[in-house]
């Protein structure tokens, strides 16, 4: 057995690892060199600029049990806001401080010490494992795409994420998408505002126009593939009050847009030449990514009089299973009993690997978004994770691999 003092300090060495938009080949190779002083073989595969993925196989035959987390990390921020150094994780009060012990170096970990553990025990009687760790998921997903594009789901039978879940087994996630609009105008002193084209101005009108247009688009679209009621409380609904949540239901089940950043000018006494307005979509099936993409498109034809530039940085697709089969059951059953939550199981509106890895799949695929630590501390000033709820994890994905590959 692997001491808790060796699953501490492992996950330790993965946060003091800055992996932050860049750097995965760093925490690849460490990862390769501690499975490798376990006798297991792995690969660190170079996607260019610090990044790359790494794949391990056990076990051979079917069912073929994926298992997979990412290895960038969001930035820390402002490092005095942190009640702890955010790269050198720290315990505290049970909890397990740093940037990514949530999202998700403590699900990947959890997978690794699963996997040297059935190893180790002998506990895979049949089946193989396929451990994939991946390259910018805060990004632009380029590990998942990489995986995708070279066929390594092509012969797995059911996939675990291990991002944070909190109380909730996901089945699903909706699609993500990024746009911005560049628009151009020439400068001039504002005491002769005429002499220029003031560049915010038309963005300013195309901002409220792709609004307008969107709930036009989908006003009477009927939403069907994504349900939240089950999950309905973490998002703001009341338990029980079936009428007073369907407007959120409703809501939150469709394909909706954010304008999330807006800029231009330079200063205050010169009108400006450049403006970007950035938007982020999150797709269902019944408006999906192509349906988007002609929403933009029609709407940047009505402002022909206006020098626009469409930039389209992200194009990820919905990830939708029914979640009804054994596999979602014994992830149920398992987690009440080792992680001791009362979990929920529906999707997320949030954006994961699955939307690259599920891409060869269908609805009845066996897959489930479960891991240590709350969805709402990703991201966040003073990240952190539960110790218990760590080792518990290991735990979990250990009975979790082994019960349903041994079957």
């Amino acid at each position: 057995m692997i001491s808790i003092e060796e699953k501490i300090k492992f996950l330790g060495k993965l946060i003091a690892i800055d992996s932050v938009n860049g750097k995965e080949k760093q925490v690849a190779e460490h990862i390769q060199a501690f499975l490798k002083s376990r006798d297991i073989d792995s690969e660190v595969i170079d996607l260019g600029d610090g990044r790359a993925d790494l794949v391990a196989n056990y076990g051979s035959g079917k069912p073929v049990i994926g298992i997979s987390g990412h290895m960038d990390v969001v930035a820390a921020g402002d490092p005095s806001a942190w009640d702890f150094d955010p790269f050198k994780m720290t315990e505290h009060e049970g909890n397990l401080y740093g940037r990514g012990t949530a999202d998700m170096k403590a699900g990947v970990a959890a997978f690794i010490f699963a996997l040297i553990e059935i190893k180790e025990n002998n506990l895979l009687e049949k089946g193989s494992i396929r451990l994939m760790l991946t390259a910018a998921e805060e990004s632009v997903q380029t590990g998942s795409a990489h995986f995708h594009e070279n066929k390594y789901m092509d012969d797995v039978d059911a996939l675990i994420i291990g991002e944070p879940t909190g109380n909730v087994i996901n089945t699903a996630n909706k699609g993500s998408m990024n746009f911005t609009i560049h628009s151009k105008g020439r400068a001039a002193h504002s005491s002769i505002p005429r002499v220029g084209v003031n560049a915010i101005t038309p963005l300013l009108k195309f901002v409220l126009r792709i609004e307008e247009a969107m709930e036009e688009a989908i006003k009477n679209v009927e939403f069907s593939s994504f349900d939240f009621s089950d999950v309905i409380v973490n998002f703001g609904g009341v338990e029980g009050d079936e009428e007073g949540n369907k407007a959120l239901n409703d809501f939150l089940r469709s394909t909706f847009l954010t304008n999330s950043m807006f800029t231009g000018g330079i200063q205050i006494n010169s009108v400006p030449d450049t403006a970007s307005a950035s938007f982020n979509v999150r797709t269902v099936n019944e408006f999906d990514n192509e349906k988007v993409k002609a929403l933009f498109n029609d709407v940047l034809a009505e402002f022909n009089e206006a020098d626009f530039d469409l930039e389209m940085s992200l194009d990820l697709a919905p990830a939708i299973t029914t979640g009804e089969n054994d596999f979602v059951e014994l992830a149920h059953k398992l987690g009440e009993d080792i992680v001791k939550k009362q979990f929920m199981v529906g999707p997320t509106t949030g954006v994961t690997d699955a939307s690259n890895l599920l891409l060869s799949k269908d609805e009845d695929f066996k897959f489930i978004i479960m891991g240590p630590g709350q969805t709402s501390l990703a991201h966040q000033v003073n990240e952190h994770v539960s110790k218990d709820e760590y080792l518990n994890y290991i735990d979990l994905y250990i009975q979790l691999i082994t019960q349903y590959a041994n079957k």
